[in-house]
């Protein structure tokens, strides 16, 4: 069944948590709320569920207006990023304690709770009690209840988030799969890009109580129609230039040019937002047209496998994403390359108007 917001307002006090929503979710469908802690994922959860009543607006679930009918009445499942079990129920128990409500057959009952307890793990825990488990294979439990409910709606607000790094990349790689085998719409509410596009589907990029855009994943990472959504889709920092073209000239603060090359000799004079993600910023010389700027060593992050690089040029703080290991001086001046074919440009009022596909679609390298 279908899910559909309406113009969704939620109003507390002189602030709105959620500013005039509209989405469609289909049945089978994934899809992801992605933005920073107080963007609205968990308000507009709270909304769909039927926790929470909208100050205007309407909730529609399979074809009916569902906005006031409470959660009880609703065929949902939702798990939060602080697991939430019962504490004097075995985990079987725990997980079956939706099912025994809807008065689902035992033998059933025993299928489902088998069949989540071994994909996430916790054939050998049914027998124990909430206490004796450590937090991770609490948050499972509280998983495995929501995926063996079978819900019309399940909403996953950051239930990866206290889980080992280990399970929590399985799970990621597991969970579009279960997703898509149940043919229930699944809300999966995270503030980590990366995230989102392990798991694909569709996302809904939120910020302030608004979404600032909603399609495929990997549409909205690629062609984000606005600065913030790019913003949020881009982690570490989107790397951002205020410049003005001004009689073919395109400069920043008036007196640093920037070589007008790729899209953007064709752009009209006016003010814009150049961005670029950091593993955008390379440290060599990648193409002829590579633009190479000085810039000032800030401090050096060394992952193992990476090392993000802050840098500061000409007062703006950029982060640069390079493979292996770089061992930098603090204040050392370095040469750092941008291709201006991977730009993203935005006009005046943060809409995008140059796409790095375009400009490789003018003949330039991706």
């Amino acid at each position: 069944m279908q899910l559909e917001l309406r113009n969704v307002c939620k109003k507390v006090g002189n602030d709105f948590h959620i500013s005039d929503v509209s989405l469609i979710f289909e049945p089978g469908t994934l899809n992801i709320l992605l933005g920073p802690t107080l963007a609205g994922k968990t308000s507009l959860m709270r909304l769909m569920a039927g926790l929470d009543q909208p100050s205007s607006g309407t909730v529609h679930f399979g074809g009916q207006d569902v906005t006031g009918v409470k959660v009880q009445k609703r065929n949902v499942a939702m798990v939060y990023q602080q697991f939430i079990n019962y504490p004097n129920l075995s985990v079987f128990e725990n997980i079956a304690s939706p099912l025994r409500i809807a008065k689902i057959p035992a033998d059933e009952i025993k299928e489902r709770v088998a069949k989540v307890a071994s994909l996430l793990k916790l054939e050998n825990m049914l027998s124990r009690s909430p206490q004796e488990l450590s937090g991770g294979q609490q948050q499972r439990t509280a998983l495995a209840r929501a995926l063996a409910k079978e819900a019309d709606l399940v909403l996953l607000d950051e239930p990866l988030a206290n889980l080992d790094y280990k399970l929590r990349e399985e799970l990621r790689e597991e969970l579009p799969r279960i997703f898509a085998e149940t043919g229930s719409i699944f809300v999966y509410a995270t503030t980590e890009p990366s995230e989102a596009l392990l798991l694909g589907g569709s996302t809904a990029s939120l910020h302030e109580g608004k979404v600032t855009q909603f399609g495929s994943t990997i549409d909205v990472f690629s062609r984000p129609q606005n600065l913030i959504t790019a913003q949020i889709l881009s982690d570490p920092p989107l790397n951002i230039l205020p410049v003005t073209k001004l009689n073919n000239r395109m400069l920043y603060k008036s007196h640093v040019e920037i070589p007008l090359l790729g899209q953007l000799p064709q752009l009209p004079d006016d003010d814009y937002t150049i961005g670029f993600r950091p593993h955008h910023l390379y440290l060599e010389r990648m193409s002829e047209k590579a633009i190479g700027v000085k810039a000032k060593v800030v401090v050096t992050e060394i992952t193992g496998s990476e090392s993000y690089i802050h840098i500061d040029v000409a007062g703006v703080r950029w982060v640069l994403l390079a493979p292996g290991i770089h061992n930098l001086d603090v204040h050392e001046t370095i040469e750092i390359f941008m291709d201006p074919d991977q730009f993203y440009v935005f006009d005046r009022n943060d809409l995008l108007v140059v796409t790095p596909e375009s400009a490789a679609a003018a003949g330039g390298t991706k």
